[in-house]
């Protein structure tokens, strides 16, 4: 539900607001006995009368900040290390006790360096993961497909995959010590008198922030109080996990994909002991959270119990804190139709504001770019004086929306195609279309991406 800038949002935990074409406001809330995903539909609604929200006083013992980032992921990060950078100071934060370091790996592409290097930290990075060579397409049955080398494609592609705790400690000390404020949950928003943001955090912690950068995720309520809906499931859930060989892992550096029938995996060494590995496949519903590595690890066999030895050793040797299991989304950004990225002086970046399924490898790569292009319009704004931050925020959407709004649209139909299920079609791809029509250089076209250093 899309509010002006008097009015009032509430943020909670267990409490999502939503509007129709009737003016009427429900709440929904779950059902306490049915476990809170995010995709539950056990819900009750009450409906309530309208209220009216206006704006609030600020009282002299709130805490002022001139820029505040919530969310200390890597959009959070990046963006707070890129305007530190143009001598810029923020706040990060975060609602975790400490960075978020769980989780496998992303796979960074030559655009996702660049941005790196732009924001300092890609020599640090890079001297702790291998660079992939290339890319190798089998079928479940181990038949090679289709092989290919980045280089001969494209000679300036660099393809790393990064762990992400890695990432998000290295972005982390480059910042101040006292910049990323843990244990810090969001619970209302409210705009103040002198049109500045109001943040009320779970501990009644009071924030005035001039400027806000929203880095909370694909669930952002920050972005569902300026009217973007819930991500969509696009068909599609995954298993990941990070592999672990204390000797070494023995793989060349390449990137390895299987295809099978509504089933698809994949695998690229990350260092020299650790591998990441994928599987994705189609569901008609997320179903239920499960977070048991035992029940995760059984179910990820099992879908590919008759692949290649690999992939099942992979499965095996993959540490209990490192496979998980989630749901696929996207949100497509329909011109003159999604609510803009920035009202005022508030922001969306990263997955915020655009999630997209993992097809392409852009999601992290996309996320580092609007951190770049973000802050180089806000020191325009904050510095130089040369335009307002209003219209900073609005050049940073005008400028990135082309870029992703694409991007997603792609991720999407490649995820779609690989997934079919259909004997013929299956055989149609394995037998001619992958050996013989695939071409490297366009699949690799979107990582050409270029920006003016910081």
């Amino acid at each position: 539900m899309a509010l002006s800038s008097s009015n009032l949002l509430l943020v909670k935990s267990h409490v999502s607001l939503y509007s129709s074409s009737n003016p009427t406001i429900y709440f929904k809330r779950r059902i306490s006995s049915i476990p809170q995903q995010p995709w539950s539909t056990a819900e009750t609604r009450v409906r309530v009368r309208p209220v009216s929200l206006s704006v609030i006083n600020a009282r002299a013992d709130d805490r002022k900040e001139d820029i505040v980032i919530i969310g200390a992921g890597i959009a959070g990060l990046a963006t707070a290390v890129s305007l530190q950078r143009l001598g810029i100071r923020t706040l990060v934060l975060e609602q975790a006790e400490s960075l978020r370091t769980g989780g496998t790996s992303l796979t960074l592409f030559k655009n996702g360096w660049k941005a790196l290097d732009a924001i300092g930290v890609g020599n640090d990075l890079r001297t702790q993961f291998l660079e992939i060579q290339g890319m190798v397409v089998k079928s479940e049955d181990g038949r090679e497909l289709r092989s290919f080398r980045f280089k001969d494609e494209d000679e300036s592609q660099e393809v790393r995959a990064v762990e992400r705790r890695v990432l998000l400690e290295t972005l982390a000390s480059k910042l101040p010590p006292d910049a990323i404020s843990f244990s810090s949950k969001l619970e209302n928003i409210e705009r103040s008198e002198n049109g500045e943001t109001m943040l009320e955090l779970e501990d009644g912690i009071r924030i005035s922030a001039k400027i806000l950068i929203a880095c909370d995720g694909i669930r952002s309520p920050v972005a569902k109080w300026m009217g973007f809906p819930e991500p969509n499931y696009v068909g599609h859930c995954a298993f990941r996990g990070l592999a672990y060989f204390p000797e070494g892992q023995p793989f060349e550096p390449k990137v390895n994909y299987i295809y099978g029938r509504g089933v698809r995996a994949g695998y690229v060494p990350v260092s020299e002991t650790k591998v990441y590995w994928f599987i994705c496949y189609n569901n008609s519903s997320p179903g239920p959270k499960i977070i048991d590595p035992s029940i995760l690890r059984q179910q990820a066999e099992q879908l590919v119990r008759n692949w290649p030895t690999d992939l099942i050793n992979l499965i095996k040797l993959t540490p209990d804190d490192t496979i998980i299991r989630s749901s696929l989304v996207d949100r497509w950004l329909w011109p003159s139709i999604s609510p803009p990225a920035s009202t005022g002086s508030i922001v969306l970046v990263g997955d915020s504001w655009h999630p997209m399924t993992p097809n392409l490898g852009q999601g992290g790569c996309c996320a580092l770019e609007d951190s770049i292009v973000l802050s180089k319009k806000l020191v325009e704004a904050i510095k130089y004086k040369r335009i307002s931050v209003k219209d900073a925020l609005k050049a940073y959407e005008t400028e990135r929306w082309p870029r992703i709004f694409p991007l997603t649209l792609r991720a999407y139909l490649v995820g779609a195609l690989l997934q079919w299920e259909n004997p013929l079609i299956c055989s149609l791809r394995d037998n001619i279309i992958v050996p013989k029509l695939v071409r490297l250089g366009p699949i690799l076209e979107h990582t050409n991406f270029e920006f003016e250093p910081l």
